[in-house]
């Protein structure tokens, strides 16, 4: 059953009533089923006996669904895509690599204490291009959550990622990051094992490779978190993603000791993928389906896919020092604009 953000709720109302409709619409059970009886009625049909039609008032309501659902998501504030890109049915790294990466072979372990889940990656094919793919992953139900501690990794598993790109860097392939998480896990037992370092490390990695880094933020790109595996050359970002050192939640409740305004810290902080690639932060924005990638995943994952072919081969002819140098001068840039 698919589920309804708040402001969701005129479409929700008009999809409930849709599908009842269509349920009336539908033939119950065949004349000759005993379980009906000789003396019960005919099962429902296109029209009443007044002439009215179900098919004409499904047609008439789907029409207004759609005209509902394209404006509703034509001008979205920033806190409802904040809510959006945090939507539990929007596909996940996992679904992406499954649907984009053939012969994926997954690696685990940071070779230095254990396997974060909640940073995946290994190597495949990408349309024939050998890469290395590495991912946040959140997990779809509340079993595949917990075991990904929700996409909040460990500095075991901003090592495992440091690992995968050094990997890559040796053999000559590229990396293919996607990105989803809340932020890195804040917990004691991480902080002890020294999750800002591994974190620096992760980016590090990233920025000194001399192979091409293609990220793409797909839901939610948190803080150092998301950093750590979107230092790339091209960054793509879904349209309705959100890109920020801080959730709204947390910069609300640091500046007026109150979630409540969390949207209004969502307007400030500036996070949408519009906002970005206006500040350059980003390099390309992906287009999402009406209503947003959680209703259609495969049209989704496919609009990715096609971004990503677009953008490796212009990466993948550059020689090592010149990608090296080129991805210098996008971070050096990055917040130059209008200085003189």
């Amino acid at each position: 059953m698919r589920q309804f953000l708040d402001f969701e709720k005129p479409i929700a109302e008009l999809e409930s009533k849709i599908d009842e409709l269509r349920r009336l619409s539908r033939p119950a059970a065949s004349d000759g089923d005993p379980a009906r009886g000789t003396d019960a009625p005919p099962a429902a049909t296109g029209a009443d006996a007044s002439g009215y039609s179900i098919d004409e008032e499904v047609s008439r309501l789907s029409e207004k669904a759609e005209k509902q659902l394209r404006a509703t998501y034509a001008k979205l504030t920033p806190w409802q895509k904040v809510q959006v890109a945090r939507h539990s049915e929007r596909p996940h790294a996992l679904d992406y690599i499954r649907r984009l990466v053939t012969d994926y072979m997954p690696l685990a372990g940071d070779r230095s204490f254990s396997d974060d889940q909640a940073i995946v990656g290994g190597l495949g094919r990408f349309e024939g291009q050998p890469v290395v793919v590495i991912g946040t992953e959140r997990g779809a139900d509340l079993d595949t959550r917990l075991k990904h501690n929700f996409g909040m990794a460990r500095p075991e598993g901003y090592r495992k990622a440091k690992r995968l790109v050094e990997l890559a860097g040796r053999f000559g392939l590229p990396v293919l990051t996607f990105v989803d998480t809340p932020g890195a896990f804040p917990g004691i037992d991480a902080e002890a094992r020294g999750q800002a370092e591994a974190i620096a490390r992760s980016i590090e990695a990233c920025l000194a490779a001399p192979v091409p880094i293609l990220a793409t933020i797909i839901g939610e790109g948190g803080s150092g978190g998301a950093v750590a595996l979107a230092s790339g050359d091209r960054v793509l970002m879904l349209e309705h993603s959100i890109y920020s050192v801080i959730t709204p939640e947390a910069c609300s409740s640091i500046l007026w000791r109150d979630t409540s305004q969390a949207s209004t810290a969502a307007e400030a902080l500036r996070l949408t993928a519009q906002d970005l690639k206006g500040f350059g932060l980003i390099d390309e924005i992906v287009a999402e389906p009406v209503g947003g990638a959680h209703r259609d995943p495969n049209a989704t994952i496919a609009a990715v896919g096609r971004a990503v072919a677009a953008a490796l081969p212009a990466l993948l002819a550059l020689d090592p020092v010149a990608l090296r140098l080129q991805r210098r001068d996008k971070y050096f840039a990055m917040g130059r604009q209008g200085l003189a």
